[in-house]
């Protein structure tokens, strides 16, 4: 039920493909809670996915092409959006992530570490540009929030992961260290979300997803968190009460991160 919790915040929603993705869960759960939003992806996404439908169930907002690989596209895309809000910008979600090896099925001891560099690129990268070309900008608004979505491979090993581990390790590193110098200029808190195995089209394309997604299940005590779960934690940390939250990576995954084993479990290795 919306309760106006971003009335009157302004924001830029990356990464909403279709509607099974968190950033377009994300981006209707903003603007249900009265936030005004400017949607964005790269041009191939845009071309591929439904974002113009998503654009009227929000208001007929507006909809930026930006590949997060140019600085220009970055600096068009903070640009035009600050003029469209008519001033700065209050959040900020890093919903990308794109493993070339992966595509390509490579596994992780046979990278191609050409397409490796693409995937850190895209994937980790573009937030330190997206936040560097904001910082230059002075784009974000005093107390602003900015998050990235990452995943618990970041600190432990799931073999079919494979680079986008890496990357989501870089992501993670990224955000704390902006965290601190945008914290000290302008109070802007920068946070990572390590969100549970979820039906999307990015993970649905790991290796084993339907055995990784169900393995969580059991080993969550409160279940696997949906991507709608997702985007209500995401506004939490948009608005004003979480000002003090900031060069965090919160796990946002039922219990699945300090949980050692479950009887569910169990009970599936005795049988």
């Amino acid at each position: 039920m919306p309760n106006n919790l971003l009335k009157g915040k302004k924001g830029i929603i990356f990464g909403a493909l279709n509607d099974q993705s968190i950033a377009w869960k994300t981006a209707l759960a903003c603007y249900e809670q009265g936030a005004e939003i400017v949607l964005t992806n790269a041009p191939i996404a845009l071309r591929m996915g439904e974002i113009n439908k998503l654009a009227e169930q929000c208001g007929n907002t507006p909809v930026i092409g930006a590949d997060v690989t140019n600085m220009d596209d970055l600096k068009n895309l903070l640009t035009k959006s600050m003029e469209h809000f008519g001033g700065g910008i209050d959040f900020m979600l890093h919903s990308i992530g794109m493993s070339m090896n992966i595509r390509k099925g490579n596994g992780y001891t046979g990278l191609n570490h050409e397409l490796e560099h693409k995937t850190l690129d895209i994937s980790a990268m573009s937030l330190h540009r997206l936040l560097q070309t904001a910082y230059q900008l002075d784009a974000l608004n005093e107390w602003a929030s900015v998050v990235g979505l990452t995943y618990i491979a970041a600190q432990r090993v799931f073999p079919d992961y494979s680079e986008m581990a890496d990357a989501k390790s870089l992501l993670e590193s990224i955000a704390r260290s902006f965290g601190y110098h945008y914290g000290i200029k302008k109070k802007v808190r920068i946070n990572t979300i390590s969100q549970s195995p979820t039906r999307t089209t990015a993970g649905s394309g790991v290796k084993g997803f339907d055995g990784f997604i169900n393995y969580a299940e059991k080993m969550s005590p409160l279940g696997n968190a949906s991507a709608e779960d997702c985007a209500n934690y995401c506004v939490t940390l948009f608005s004003d009460f979480t000002r003090m939250v900031t060069m965090q990576n919160l796990f946002h995954d039922g219990g699945f991160s300090f949980t050692g084993v479950t009887q569910a479990v169990i009970e599936q290795m005795e049988k």
